[in-house]
């Protein structure tokens, strides 16, 4: 009910009827549980956006621990890109370098920490070239048909860090 007055009648001794007002508490409990439903609702969408929040947060946390290393992984390519080149040449039969046990450790277990660390390489086969994960050097005129548009050649391996690429694969490919 709204904000009415009621008129009761009142008989006093005389037999004489008194209008008396009296106010209605309906209209105030209306008002009062409109304003419980609008603060509760503001409560629910600040829980809401609270809860949003803490879930943000911990999931940029996760992923700030997961790519902590990764500037320092990165300055640490090069130096396996060495040790792969030293590899290579050393595996030639033609070389008159070898790669000594104690290097070969060395390798095996720098390879080993990164992988741990969720360093993983770009397999790069004969493939057909993506420019999402491959850097393209140069082209080179190929016969076969089938080549072209294919990797050739690689230059430079590409490296994922927890399937984020932190560096691509520099490759030639056939034209």
């Amino acid at each position: 009910m709204s904000k009415k007055k009621k008129l009761a009648d009142k008989s006093d001794k005389n037999g004489t009827q008194d209008q008396v007002e009296t106010k209605s508490t309906d209209g105030a409990n209306s008002e009062d549980t409109n304003e419980v439903s609008e603060l509760k609702d503001k409560y629910l969408r600040l829980f809401a956006e609270f809860d949003n929040y803490k879930k943000r947060t911990a999931r940029e946390r996760l992923d700030l621990i997961r790519t902590a290393s990764e500037d320092l992984v990165v300055r640490l390519l090069p130096v396996l890109d060495d040790f792969d080149r030293a590899k290579k040449n050393a595996d030639d039969p033609t070389s008159a370098e070898t790669f000594s046990e104690g290097v070969s450790l060395v390798y095996q277990k720098l390879n080993q920490i990164l992988e741990s660390k969720g360093l993983k390489a770009m397999d790069i086969g004969e493939t057909e070239f993506d420019p999402e994960l491959h850097e393209a050097i140069t082209k080179v005129p190929v016969k076969d048909e089938k080549m072209k548009n294919k990797i050739i050649d690689h230059i430079e391996k590409g490296y994922f860090l927890n399937d984020k690429i932190i560096r691509h694969a520099k490759v030639v490919i056939g034209e």
